[in-house]
């Protein structure tokens, strides 16, 4: 016999209805709501509405901040992330904000990302045209790289190398997200992205406005340094495994390999592009 149903106590006793209630918090089971569809819990990677792009991670957050093509929506932030990004008190930020534990952003970007106690929701930036390239004099151009990691760490390495702008096509590339942006380190935020369709006609186009177009490939007629000519130089890299299609191999000015005399001659293209950059970057410097 149940305690509830025990002689002396009312079947729906005020005690028994609370010992429900209490299980009911718990998650032990819930009555639905007449005629109201019950709402899905968040979950781990689902997008955010209005197609914002969730951010998150220390440096990335701090870059997002200072950079006033931004149009921020909300945050979540731990204290100690707060402190860290040397910030007021949420109520004195120009959009919403809340102080959280670590494990409400888990719950939102998945346990495995590298959250570092903050989070924003922000409008993504919009790729410029190829027109809006400005007066640089080193660029980047990717042919169907896709890994949101490798575009993210190729943006870091070309803001360290100071390239004015990181040109992909509007198909087979990534877009943006927490992951791209968590690479990138803050890079996505100090770089233009342009973004063509045809990527054969857009290399047409950096030729006529004065680009060395190389692209990369193991293959090479010559090294790298040994290829370069000219005041203004676009490195062309490839996914890795198909590297550049043969139409852009076609399409560019000359074919340049690394020098790599160990036993293993290739490099994940993130690192390519770092030391891609880094010859370029001394070359021009040198030509003055």
């Amino acid at each position: 016999m149940s305690k509830e149903n025990k002689p002396g106590t009312p079947k729906d006793s005020h005690y028994a209805r609370l010992r429900r209630a209490h299980r009911d918090q718990k998650g032990v089971r819930s009555a639905p709501v007449p005629g109201k569809q019950p709402r899905r819990p968040a979950i781990a990677g689902d997008p955010p509405a209005d197609g914002l792009v969730r951010l998150y991670g220390l440096h990335t957050v701090r870059a997002v901040l200072d950079n006033p093509r931004r149009s921020i929506r909300r945050m979540l932030v731990t204290r100690n992330a707060l402190a860290r990004l040397d910030l007021a008190e949420p109520l004195s930020l120009p959009f919403p904000a809340e102080i959280v534990e670590p494990r409400d952003i888990d719950r939102i970007t998945g346990s495995e990302a590298v959250h570092q106690g903050v989070l924003v929701e922000a409008e993504p930036l919009k790729p410029k045209p190829l027109s809006a390239l400005g007066d640089t004099s080193l660029i980047l151009v990717l042919d169907q790289v896709t890994d949101p990691h490798n575009v993210g760490a190729i943006m870091r390495s070309a803001v360290a190398f100071g390239a004015g702008a990181l040109v992909t096509t509007a198909r087979h590339s990534p877009s943006e997200t927490g992951v791209l942006a968590k690479s990138a380190s803050g890079a996505l935020e100090h770089i233009d992205h342009i973004e063509v369709r045809n990527l054969a006609s857009a290399l047409e186009e950096l030729n006529a406005a004065g680009f060395q177009t190389v692209g990369l490939d193991s293959a090479g007629p010559a090294e790298l340094e040994e290829t370069f000519s000219g005041a203004r130089v676009a490195l062309v890299l490839g996914a890795e495994g198909k590297g550049l299609r043969q139409k852009t191999r076609e399409t560019v000015d000359a074919l340049a390999r690394l020098d790599m005399p160990g036993a293993i001659h290739s490099l994940n293209v993130s690192n390519a592009a770092a030391v891609a950059l880094y010859a370029a970057r001394a070359y021009l410097k040198s030509a003055g």
